[in-house]
């Protein structure tokens, strides 16, 4: 590990878990879809996701995410904080949770305890 990934690691309020699959939805700033799809998160925290998809997703919209965590799906919204290319359509978008609900809290929290035993 290098010193700068030491450093974000240090920086961030939650510890990060690998994760699943899940869909997505990107809404513009009149909630119109704009785009949608499916992708594979990278890492997981309570406070967002790194999501690998297809399509790079704008700061300006909002993402409704789909995600099924054990036997529950829970319904999350964001906003991409930031994109990263990794090879020719294939982007690394993170994404920072905006209102999340206190069932959805506790679902990740849960889930995230679970993956923390593993």
């Amino acid at each position: 590990m290098t010193e700068k990934d030491e450093k974000d690691r240090e920086q961030r309020r939650h510890p990060r878990f690998r994760s699943l699959q899940l869909s997505w939805v990107c809404l513009d700033e009149n909630e119109r879809v704009v785009k949608q799809g499916m992708g594979r998160t990278l890492n997981l925290s309570l406070s967002g996701i790194l999501l690998e998809t297809f399509f790079p997703i704008a700061s300006a919209h909002t993402v409704l995410l789909s995600v099924g965590l054990e036997d529950e799906v829970v319904d999350l919204r964001g906003r991409a904080v930031h994109l990263r290319t990794q090879k020719q359509g294939v982007y690394e978008v993170g994404i920072e949770f905006l209102e999340l609900t206190a069932e959805a809290q506790e679902v990740l929290k849960r889930f995230l305890a679970t993956l923390a035993t593993v």
